[in-house]
């Protein structure tokens, strides 16, 4: 979820997206924001073809082999899919003849559905499949047992997983012989999955209590997944009751969460269903929803933070708008959800910002999606996006400044250099500042020497920023160490 630090003393001053003057950033800082915040999907300032076109252009300047390497950092550490697939197909036509080009088609590829939506954009969009490609493909099937290649089959879809192995005909290993053999037959069927369990169930006679059993036996074998766990929460609570402790129990183990690759913002998705729902199940869901936010977060324990912290979160107009093209998520709960967890677990300072800045009272056994959820709707500042009054209100020296927001100010038109020089001189301050971008629009608000820049969705935010005051390019190292 993180975005490198950019030396800005070379950065130029643009207009951005809502009409205000800000620093555009350098093309690789632009390309991981938009590899870690876009799920291709309308924004409130960008269609999603205009991110396309910006990422296109952007692959064809920076160097091939970063941008391969924070392909794979986007899909396989931050869980993002469909911009990864995007950038992996407009990649092709610049690896071509380079001798870890298989490599890469092999190490971006996280789940077998990955090669035939990468297939499916690629086909649509750039023509003939390339022989790395085809060669990387071959070898992710290594990766794969019978159980995977079956779940993700596709039967349905225009590209089948079937299509792939006819592509790049896949050299059978003893995990995956019986299940490509059942491809290639047509006889190779989801067994064992919530989805079949489910609609066999729904077939029979008594169909309440055949869906009773099936979630009994999914939960005690644990043969759910977590993304379905969390989205099954009202089935279990109200078609098999005696087995939701169960299931909570394993929505709050730290190993099967650490495994899931899960967005915080999806546990506050789940939380706000049943908020409402005055029950001792949903209660006990929504405790146990609280407790797996704070644990998917508990890298946060990894920052060594000294003095004192100011979090500001973006409330404006634009942060109004969703989380990719979910119905349940706006930016501003996402920010204001990552602004808590993080100053509850440092004792930092929070404020929101609009037209004005506003500190906001709140106890460290705060409900940390309570104040999320509320967070948008209990506006107090105003709708406009003006980065200067977070420094115009800041009442005492802080070491760092931690900013959620979409990044386009454009209250007072200019960047707020002027109010944080105002502000470092009657402090005796000169604070790191974190900038976090929810929205990749390629710009920014502070191109000072103690500013990072970073950018997503995920949790994994915080091991970067336990880096970043000793190592300035914590994050651009770990994208260039990865091994293909």
């Amino acid at each position: 979820m993180g975005k490198f630090n950019q030396k800005t003393e070379t950065t130029t001053l643009v207009e951005n997206k809502a009409g205000g003057l800000s620093h555009k950033q350098s093309p690789e800082l632009e390309l991981v924001s938009i590899l870690l915040t876009s799920f291709v999907s309308d924004g409130f300032y960008e269609k999603s073809n205009d991110t396309l076109t910006r990422l296109k252009s952007l692959i064809e300047i920076c160097n091939p082999k970063f941008v391969a390497q924070a392909a794979i950092f986007a899909r396989t550490k931050y869980g993002m899919r469909s911009i990864s697939h995007v950038a992996a197909s407009e990649l092709a036509k610049r690896v071509t003849g380079q001798p870890w080009a298989k490599s890469f088609y092999n190490a971006v590829i996280y789940r077998p559905d990955d090669m035939t939506e990468i297939l499916s954009y690629h086909k649509a969009n750039n023509g003939k499949v390339t022989n790395a490609m085809k060669g990387g493909f071959a070898l992710a099937f290594d990766k794969f047992d019978g159980y995977s290649l079956g779940k993700y089959r596709g039967e349905k879809n225009a590209i089948k997983l079937i299509d792939v192995v006819n592509l790049c005909h896949p050299i059978p290993v003893e995990k995956n012989a019986e299940a490509i053999k059942g491809l290639v037959n047509g006889t190779l069927k989801s067994v064992d999955t919530w989805e079949t369990g489910l609609t066999q169930a729904g077939q029979g006679d008594n169909v309440e209590e055949a869906k009773k059993e099936v979630w009994v036996k999914l939960i005690r074998e644990k043969k759910l997944g977590y993304l379905a766990l969390l989205r099954n929460l009202s089935n279990i609570m109200t078609q098999a009751p005696e087995v939701l402790t169960e299931a909570l129990a394993s929505l709050t183990s730290e190993a099967f969460i650490k495994k899931s690759l899960i967005f915080p913002f999806q546990y506050l998705i789940a939380y706000k269903q049943f908020a409402g729902i005055n029950t001792k199940e949903a209660r006990q869901i929504t405790q146990a929803l609280s407790e797996a936010v704070d644990i998917s977060c508990n890298n946060i324990k990894t920052l060594n933070f000294d003095g004192n912290t100011l979090v500001a979160v973006d409330n404006s107009g634009s942060m109004d708008s969703l989380v990719s093209n979910s119905k349940h998520m706006k930016k501003s709960e996402l920010g204001a959800l990552f602004g808590i967890v993080l100053a509850k677990a440092i004792n930092a300072d929070i404020m929101e910002f609009g037209d004005y800045a506003r500190y906001i009272p709140y106890q460290l056994s705060e409900h940390s999606m309570d104040f999320a959820a509320k967070f948008t709707n209990q506006n107090k500042v105003g709708h406009g996006t003006n980065f200067h009054s977070i420094f115009q209100e800041a009442n005492k020296k802080y070491e760092r400044v931690l900013i959620f927001s979409d990044m386009q100010g454009w209250t007072g038109y200019y960047t707020p250099k002027a109010e944080v020089a105002t502000y470092n001189k009657k402090f005796g301050a000169n604070p790191f500042i974190y900038s976090f971008d929810l929205a990749g629009l390629g710009t920014m608000q502070f191109p000072e020497s103690k500013v990072f820049c970073l950018a997503g969705y995920s949790d994994k935010i915080f091991q970067t920023m336990a880096m970043l005051e000793t190592d300035k390019n914590a994050l651009l190292n770990e994208i260039k160490a990865i091994e293909f």
